[in-house]
Order: structure tokens, then sequence, then C-alpha cells
């Protein structure tokens, strides 16, 4: 049974995110390797409510900041010259990648 590698990959920034998983698409094409995904999974959205005044006095009024969290999971063969490409993807600041090699 071939070893698989289980991408995840998560960004505050969508096009970020579905950019580097078309990346990893092209190289799956170019080396041959069979990929499945990207599977989108559920924007996790993480709100923080604070109050307009600094003090107590007047009406209560308040601001709701809201982060997005974005994730998708990639299953790919681990192919060695694959993984070899994965590692030398210019991955942005704001997406986290995560590579476990499974099975």
């Amino acid at each position: 049974m071939a070893q698989r590698a289980r991408i995840s990959l998560s960004g505050t920034s969508p096009e970020s995110v579905d950019e580097i998983g078309n990346q990893i698409r092209s190289i799956s094409e170019r080396t041959g390797v069979e990929m499945k995904g990207p599977i989108p999974l559920p924007t996790k959205k993480l709100v923080v409510p604070c109050r307009k005044a600094p003090d107590g006095e007047g009406c209560e009024t308040w601001e709701r900041w809201e982060m997005r969290v974005h994730k998708r999971l990639i299953d790919i063969d681990a192919d060695e010259r694959a993984l070899r490409q994965l590692m030398r993807i210019q991955v942005p600041d704001d997406v986290h990648i995560e590579i476990v090699l499974k099975s």
C-alpha cells in the first residue's frame, strides 16, 4: 500500500489558500501522482465584541470584530519527487500549511 500525504491549508484569505491549492494541483499533474481535493472545510468565524465608549457613560454601543479562517484538505500520493517540489512552494504569511504522511 502506497504512502499518502495529507496536506491541510488554513488562512484568513480564501484567495491565497485557493492559490496554494492550485499550485499543489499543478505539481501533482506534472509529476503524475494521484490527488484528491482540495476539499473545502467549514469556515471558522472568530467574533470579538467590544464596547465603543471607553468609559461606562453614554449608550451601550458595540463593535463586532470578526476574523474568518478558511480551510482546505488535500490528499496526495507521497512520491519523493512531488514532495520535494511541494517543499519549494512559496507560502504567504497568512497561510498555514501542514503535511502529514499516512500509510
